[in-house]
């Protein structure tokens, strides 16, 4: 039995969008029948539109499955696991979503043991506690415990944890600061503890990421880098453009 991690690209987005692309296509005919030029034209115009971002969709369906020949969730995952080894003690994943990262973190750190935290909210309807732990128990993975929390708040008290880790989970939070995002999360790691932060850090997101690693640096923080994955190391640029995973990059140092 193999575990299923679901996709980043949810089948009812794609379904949503072909329904939405036939609707306009009947409205297109529709008004070719009965010569109302102007709305056929609209019609015709937003009909493309939505089957390109069907086609899209699914392309993007394609690439992050983990059950197709990209694989590039798997890589992604598996990339950002890898910067966390041989921690020994609590390790705090962010917006776990599935549990691939929890789980990835948690084969590479044995001794160590991986909390994932996530609302689990409609937007990723697939995504699950459940969903979490049974594909850790799939895994055979003993090491990782679920539960449910919001990154904007987090429910942990100051300096809970070892190690915190994260993959593209910020920049899906509407209407909140990302560097006060950040901060949040790094609030509940210790001191000497490693962070290890995968997002599409672009400055319309996340605003200027070298002035905020320099903050960190000048209250203390050591080792502060960002990494980026978009230009050969996780994906290549061409990927990053087409799937819109430009500016994907990783926020790593020690607090």
């Amino acid at each position: 039995m193999k575990a299923n991690y679901e996709n980043w690209m949810p089948k009812n987005l794609i379904f949503s969008s072909f329904a939405a692309s036939l609707i306009s296509a009947y409205l297109t005919y529709e008004g070719y029948i009965k010569e109302m030029k102007v709305l056929t034209i609209i019609f015709a115009i937003v009909t493309l539109i939505l089957l390109g971002a069907t086609c899209w969709s699914i392309l993007l369906y394609r690439a992050f499955s983990y059950d197709g020949k990209r694989q590039l969730s798997r890589q992604i995952i598996e990339g950002t696991a890898s910067y966390l080894k041989d921690i020994k003690g609590d390790i705090l994943d962010v917006g776990c979503g599935s549990g691939a990262l929890s789980i990835a973190v948690a084969k590479n750190n044995p001794e160590a043991n991986i909390v994932g935290v996530d609302r689990w909210g409609r937007e990723y309807a697939a995504f699950s506690k459940a969903l979490c732990e049974e594909n850790a128990k799939i895994e055979g993975v003993s090491n990782t415990c679920f539960s449910e929390g919001n990154a904007v708040r987090l429910p942990y008290e100051d300096g809970s944890f070892d190690a915190i880790v994260s993959n593209y989970v910020y920049h899906n939070i509407t209407g909140i600061n990302k560097q006060e995002l950040l901060l949040e999360s790094l609030r509940t790691l210790k001191k000497g503890g490693t962070f290890v932060i995968h997002d599409i850090m672009t400055k319309r997101r996340f605003g200027n990421m070298e002035a905020f690693a320099k903050k960190l640096k000048a209250v203390g923080y050591k080792d502060v880098r960002l990494i980026r994955t978009d230009d050969g190391l996780f994906m290549s640029k061409a990927e990053a453009r087409l799937y819109g995973l430009s500016g994907s990059t990783i926020l790593i140092g020690i607090k």
